[in-house]
């Protein structure tokens, strides 16, 4: 995944980010072990009391430094792209973001180019047109975002 995040410019040489950025809990050692592959350093964001991304902990960002965002699994790209945005609003150069799996068969959206070791397109139902619900099948929720819409 490291080799995949240096972002070509011009067609010509590959820009190595300054610091890898991962939403905390999913992220964070995959985040650490891109960072540590590609000798920069590693931050984390985590959700406020708001629930909104942010970098605490001590960790800061400087204006024009160069960003990927590194995630475990990205489902809509929500998280990624809060973290995206978050890291522009403090003024960074936000190069690409990558994830392990893509749930999304590619159709994540993010506001940066995107990268995954591992694409797939998994159907997800809202439970009043679940047909497996509608059997009694148990519901199984993935992921951890706090008011995500319950997946079979």
């Amino acid at each position: 995944m490291a080799a995949r995040l240096q972002v070509s410019e011009n067609g010509t040489t590959n820009t190595k980010p300054d610091t890898v950025v991962a939403p905390a809990m999913g992220g964070l050692m995959i985040g650490h072990e891109v960072a540590r592959a590609l000798g920069t350093r590693s931050i984390f964001t985590e959700r406020d009391a708001d629930g909104k991304m942010t970098l605490r902990r001590g960790f800061t960002i400087r204006p024009g430094e160069r960003c990927v965002v590194v995630e475990d699994v990205i489902t809509t790209g929500g998280s990624t792209k809060e973290v995206v945005d978050l890291l522009r609003s403090l003024g960074a150069e936000v190069l690409a973001a990558g994830s392990i799996i893509d749930r999304s068969g590619g159709q994540a959206d993010v506001g940066v180019p995107r990268v995954a070791l591992v694409s797939m397109q998994v159907t997800a139902w809202k439970p009043e047109a679940c047909p497996l619900c509608a059997e009694g099948v148990p519901v199984v929720k993935p992921g951890s975002r706090p008011g995500s819409q319950p997946e079979v």
